[in-house]
């Protein structure tokens, strides 16, 4: 019971991040499995059977929200799937240990750019609204359904912030939609370990106390994502990425760092990820007082000219304020 109630916990603060920055639900899940002796495959199995139900959930609730592209979502998350069923039956026989020290690289790369770009810019709406392209998406998918599967987790960190640096989706419909088509992702990834593992450890119970927690923050998670400031969402994932990668490049054997030295970067790491997002919030609210300032100061003024001598009211003057500029006094 004991184990039941720290998976369904487990599940529900993975299932609030995964909801709120489009990753990190199999990472966090996966690690928890394998740190009590799970071996990697049943690992990934158990994490992807819970995550058929809570990427439903989630999808559904993003949906209700208006957080999805389905176009994105069919691009995207067909290729997915197929990714996901190849990477799980293959795991077995494929080492990962030279694959995701690279991928994290990679990943870290995109994570510095996007907090940067995040932080400092704030969203480019020049591209917002374009469509992004099936050549683009489909590969992206194919890799991410991959990763996604034979890592335990992957599809939200490299999904969403390969999107994410498009410049094309508000950070929120980034997010519920690659949070909806993960859902078949999961399908396909367990349908691969039924084929590769039969039943051979998968644990239900766990699955199910996985399903239970992240049931119940999927809902909270899509709401939030709706009303968190996009550019400062934005410096969330962004930092949410390089912190996790970084950590998996120190423990790597390419870099193999002693623990006061992780230690001490992870706390350089999070005090800049702090400052990002402080940053971020700061100047949102100082572009939000901006444009407040300029809506006011271009109120349409009317004024209803003087009776004439028939006693009907002249025409209705309406004069356009610059923003910054005072109204010119009325004779």
């Amino acid at each position: 019971m004991k184990t039941l109630v720290l998976l369904a916990l487990v599940g529900l603060g993975a299932q609030l991040v995964d909801g709120s920055l489009g990753m990190a639900y199999g990472v966090t899940s996966s690690t928890l499995l394998l740190a009590i002796g799970t071996n990697p495959a049943a690992a990934s199995a158990t994490v992807h059977l819970a995550e058929i139900g809570t990427t439903l959930a989630s999808g559904l609730a993003h949906w209700r929200f208006g957080n999805v592209d389905w176009k994105v979502v069919g691009r995207i998350g067909v290729p997915g799937a197929i990714g996901a069923f190849a990477g799980a039956t293959f795991l077995s026989t494929l080492s990962t240990e030279v694959a995701a020290p690279v991928m994290s690289l990679v990943l870290l790369t995109l994570g510095i750019y996007i907090l940067v770009r995040f932080t400092l810019r704030g969203i480019d709406r020049r591209n917002i609204g374009k469509p992004l392209r099936r050549r683009f998406l489909a590969p992206l998918g194919l890799v991410a359904g991959f990763v996604d599967a034979t890592g335990g987790g992957g599809w939200g960190p490299v999904g969403t912030p390969a999107i994410l640096a498009s410049g094309r989706m508000e950070p929120r419909k980034v997010i519920g939609s690659i949070d909806t088509s993960e859902f078949l992702v999961a399908i396909a990834a367990s349908l691969g370990f039924l084929v590769a593992l039969g039943s051979q450890g998968v644990n239900p119970v766990w699955a199910a106390g996985l399903l239970i927690g992240g049931l119940i923050a999927a809902p909270i998670a899509a709401w939030l994502v709706r009303h968190i400031p996009p550019r400062m969402l934005g410096s969330l994932v962004g930092g949410g990425i390089i912190v996790t990668n970084a950590r998996t490049l120190l423990r790597s054997d390419w870099i193999d760092a002693s623990d006061p030295v992780r230690y001490g970067v992870y706390a350089l790491l999070y005090a800049i990820w702090a400052l990002a997002v402080v940053h971020s919030y700061r100047q949102y609210r100082k572009d939000r007082a901006l444009e407040s300032a300029e809506a006011v100061a271009t109120i349409a003024v009317v004024d209803e000219a003087e009776p004439n001598v028939a006693g009907d009211a002249g025409p209705v003057v309406v004069h356009q304020i610059p923003a910054g500029r005072p109204s010119a006094p009325q004779d």
